[in-house]
């Protein structure tokens, strides 16, 4: 058995006491104890009104008519574990037209940089097991190029020509440990360590089951960091306050966080901004930094402080700069392309502000994910810090130049990622920053080839593009430079049949991106009224998905581009079903496209998504660990929970051409 609240395993003689409500679920005494400490007396797993509830207090209490529980293995005159049998009507308040959260009371520190000190045994550890395993795995970027046609007339000038560039990030020293030692355990020395900060609106509206839900999907995370990872969580409601100081997630700091954790409790309203800058206030007062670092932002409502204001002001225009409840210090760096600390958000239910979490993760460069069900906020934590807990590349840039006299670089179509085309068309860069293991990236170049003299016919091969890479190892902290061939037409006089294919993975990231250019659209559509335009433009791009290349060859990329493209017509379908989750899920679909990262999308979802097609190896796992330890310890009677369902795989074995 598992304890809901901290997910450990609960067997007796274990050194825990056990905790039996009367509802028949049981709990580690101390975990229940610090959960109802503050008044909260319903079960967390069926949420049933109790009479008797646990109580941690000091021995002097035990007098006033309260009696002791003394677990066979706890000592007899332990007078700090007590069981309150009477609970006394509530006493009337004189404030009761207000609401306060007892964790905000306690005065904070001015600086944050009581962070906990990293490790150094442990770094020395990941450094050597990194040097170890560096040589029997593939531990740098994978690139290959595709280009739209393998044959261009040596008389024809194309104005527009299609370079794909691909990349797949190099596996972890876990997932080549699984695949040798054929376990599922992972290693926390074999990977960057994080320092994660999580800001968690404790408003109101977020009563009953959706923050016991919180607190179940916070113990899943705390339980997964390792010793070298480090973790903040900041509660706002009204204000915010930073619970506790970057700790190292030991047994002892999981512990802490998962008591401070326990102890919330909701009231007030909802002030994201004022949460945020605690939040990043955390990490930009740190003494030390491990490799990686996140925020992890939740709310299920509106800022109420922030935004309400000026979006009353220009309720006519109805537009509201979103950016402004950004940190400036947490904002993408447009110059350099890189997000110092990105934030992805997680709207929780129907009535949160979409495009407000959107504009938070797309300014900072995080992914936004729309939790539709309440039951699956476990499964959307834990897909984005199966991502987080496996970086192995860090500030990727990949650059390219043109080889050839006359081939000039039009555009580069990068989605979110800053991409720059310097000298003249030249020169290209596309800055892409971190990868998580094994995930892939694909870039379109357009490029301009020139008609070429006949004297070219002896040597019918051109040289169009030079591709390289250039990334840091975030475990050794150094730089590491990836070079390719370069990418190759042929230019005969005459082009045969065969060599007038159109690629289908040039074609399939096309789609992609049309697909992304229709979303975005119908969504501008949608928010001007114009519902049934909105629902026209993505039909009209179905039926041009339809008639691609990549779709009549059964690519599963376009078929289940098709498949999203509908479920958006069909929550368009009136301004109710798009106000309640149509924009969200937009929205989130956008997020996944424009940086291909996977993001949780509404309860469930078609397996066939293409919003799962993002998910890497890592992301799997975790979303499994987190299905498989929900399904032991949920009641066999009770109704199954949606499910955020794992990946197919689109793509199959890419082959340079």
């Amino acid at each position: 058995r598992f304890c809901a609240i901290c997910l450990g395993s609960m067997k007796p003689g274990h050194g825990h006491a056990l905790f039996t409500a009367e509802c028949s679920h049981v709990f580690h005494f101390h975990c229940i104890a610090s959960n109802v400490k503050h008044g909260n007396q319903v079960c967390p797993v069926c949420r049933s009104k109790w009479k008797e509830i646990p109580f941690q207090g000091p021995a002097a209490e035990v007098a006033h008519g309260r009696s002791r529980i003394n677990p066979l293995d706890w000592p007899r005159d332990d007078g700090w574990m007590t069981l309150v049998r009477r609970l006394p009507p509530p006493r009337p308040r004189l404030d009761s037209g207000r609401q306060f959260n007892a964790v905000f009371h306690a005065p904070e520190p001015t600086a944050y940089n009581d962070d906990e000190p990293l490790d150094s045994s442990l770094s020395e550890l990941l450094i050597r097991d990194h040097l170890e395993n560096i040589e029997s795995i593939a531990k740098t970027v994978e690139m290959n190029t595709f280009v739209e046609l393998p044959a261009v007339p040596a008389t024809d000038c194309r104005e527009s020509f299609s370079v794909l560039i691909h990349l797949k990030a190099p596996a972890s020293n876990s997932r080549q440990s699984q695949q040798n030692q054929g376990s599922a355990f992972q290693s926390h020395r074999d990977r960057a360590p994080v320092d994660l900060v999580t800001v968690l609106d404790v408003s109101g509206s977020m009563a009953g089951t959706k923050i016991a839900l919180l607190k179940r999907a916070m113990g899943f995370v705390i339980q997964n960091l390792g010793p070298s990872d480090r973790l903040s969580v900041v509660a706002f409601s009204s204000t915010a306050r930073r619970l506790f100081h970057l700790r190292r997630m030991s047994d002892s700091g999981r512990q802490q966080a998962m008591q401070a954790v326990n102890a919330l409790v909701s009231s007030g309203g909802t002030n994201i901004a004022e949460g945020l800058r605690k939040g990043a206030k955390v990490l930009e007062d740190r003494r030390e930094k491990n490799p990686v670092c996140s925020i992890v932002l939740l709310s299920d409502g509106q800022d109420t402080y922030s935004v309400s204001a000026g979006a009353n002001q220009n309720r006519q225009m109805q537009t509201f700069d979103y950016q402004t409840l950004l940190p400036f210090s947490i904002r993408r760096n447009a110059q350099q392309g890189q997000a110092q600390i990105p934030v992805h958000t997680f709207g929780f239910g129907t009535d949160h502000d979409a495009a407000s979490m959107h504009s938070i993760s797309e300014t900072s460069g995080g992914t936004f994910s729309f939790i539709e069900a309440e039951s699956v906020i476990q499964d959307a934590f834990a897909q984005c810090i199966g991502g987080l807990l496996s970086v192995v590349v860090q500030e990727l840039q990949v650059w390219f130049e043109c080889a050839s006299p006359g081939v000039s670089i039009n555009s580069v179509h990068a989605g979110s990622y800053t991409s720059r085309v310097s000298d003249h068309g030249q020169r290209g860069l596309v800055d892409v920053g971190d990868l998580y293991a094994e995930e892939e990236r694909d870039f379109l170049v357009d490029v301009r080839i020139p008609a070429s003299s006949m004297s070219i016919l002896s040597h019918p091969e051109v040289v169009v593009l030079k591709v390289g890479c250039v990334y840091k190892d975030p475990v050794l902290q150094e730089l590491v430079n990836v070079d390719m061939d370069g990418v190759v037409i042929q230019r005969p006089g005459n082009v045969s049949p065969q060599q007038n294919v159109v690629c289908v993975e040039v074609d399939r990231q096309k789609n992609r991106l049309k697909a992304a250019e229709a979303m975005a659209e119908a969504r501008a559509l949608a928010e001007q009224g114009d519902l049934a335009g909105a629902v026209a433009l993505l039909g009209n791009q179905r039926w041009a998905l339809s008639q691609s290349v990549a779709a009549q060859a059964g690519d599963g990329l376009s078929l289940a581009l098709d498949a999203e493209l509908k479920e958006m017509q069909e929550r368009m379908a009136s301004r109710q079903v798009y106000e309640s989750s149509g924009r969200a899920y937009v929205l989130s679909g956008l997020s996944s496209h424009s940086w291909q990262r996977a993001t949780a999308r509404g309860d469930s979802t078609d397996g066939a998504s293409v919003v799962y097609g993002y998910q890497t190896p890592s992301m799997v796992d975790m979303l499994m660990r987190s299905q498989t330890l929900s399904a032991a310890s949920s009641q066999q009677n009770r109704p199954s929970r949606p499910q955020i369902k794992q990946s197919r795989s689109f793509t199959g074995p890419l082959l340079p051409r």
